[in-house]
């Protein structure tokens, strides 16, 4: 009873408990700052330096809990969101998880079309986004197609003739050929997201995470690039740094007709920005990683 009591006015924080984003999303914890001690045996973790109760939850059931239940914040994925059929609000796409919803069939099979597999067996996972998907389909052709539903093993359900096709996700897609299946429609593209409860009261500290989880990202995405270049070319210099609002310009005063400029860009691009700033005349080219930021 006591740890109930520990959980009032804490804001909950539902994290997928394992799975393919789980070590993802408790580094992303971590570059938020957000301290706590997980006992293996708990699926609830009291932050230490922040009034939230982290809540570890199966990946499939954070949207249902977010927007059915009291849990207030939430990473889970789009095509949960999806499935789950319930009402949230998306506050970030994370950039990480990122994968396709598509309808799989045998390489060697007779169906190759989705409309070919109208009327035909289909196992997945994703029974609501399947049934919403071949519903139009079966009343334009008379037909009835059967979904069922599988939790785990999709991939090997046309191969021991459970069904015609599959829905489920792909990512690199090795899974999929390695049981001599192959894609041929896809339903959605799909990402790790952060969602939160409509009826939440804590807005604010939502809104404090919202903005950290933001920081995270950029710094994932951008590295800080700093030189000195003569004003006379800095114009050009700001096409090859142009930042995310505007690059930071001072002078230099040991140095007439210098300036100093410090400019965020993609951690993609920073070599062929380093050897443009170079073939330009830039000097003390530098770049920095930085952990987190506020943009």
């Amino acid at each position: 009873m006591e740890f109930v009591q520990d959980l009032e006015d804490r804001m909950l924080f539902a994290v997928p408990k394992k799975g393919r984003i789980y070590e993802t999303c408790i580094e992303l914890l971590k570059g938020c700052d957000i301290h706590f001690n997980r006992s293996s045996r708990q699926d609830i973790a009291l932050v230490t330096n922040l009034p939230i109760a982290l809540v570890f939850l199966p990946a499939a059931d954070i949207a249902k809990y977010v927007g059915d239940g009291k849990v207030d914040l939430g990473i889970t994925g789009q095509d949960i969101i999806e499935e789950s059929k319930v009402e949230v609000r998306q506050v970030e796409e994370l950039g990480f998880g990122k994968c396709r919803l598509c309808i799989e069939v045998p390489v060697q099979g007779e169906c190759q079309s989705l409309e070919s597999l109208v009327g035909k067996r289909i196992v997945t996972s994703f029974v609501n986004c399947a049934t919403a998907l071949f519903e139009p389909l079966d009343r334009a052709a008379g037909k009835k197609t059967t979904v069922q539903h599988v939790s785990g093993s999709v991939e090997a359900a046309c191969a021991l003739g459970l069904a015609d096709g599959i829905v489920d996700l792909v990512e690199t897609g090795e899974s999929m050929r390695a049981a001599g299946l192959h894609d041929i429609h896809t339903m959605m593209e799909t990402q790790s997201v952060l969602i939160a409860n409509k009826k939440t009261t804590h807005g604010d500290l939502i809104e404090k995470i919202a903005s950290r989880v933001r920081g995270v990202i950029t710094a994932k995405k951008y590295v800080l690039c700093t030189y000195n270049i003569e004003r006379k070319n800095l114009n050009e210099a700001k096409k090859i740094t142009p930042g995310r609002l505007s690059p930071t310009v001072s002078s230099l005063d040991s140095h007439e007709g210098w300036v100093a400029v410090s400019s965020m860009i993609e951690k993609k691009a920073k070599g062929e920005v380093l050897d443009k700033l170079t073939e330009l005349g830039a000097t003390d080219i530098m770049v920095m990683a930085f952990q987190s930021c506020r943009v």
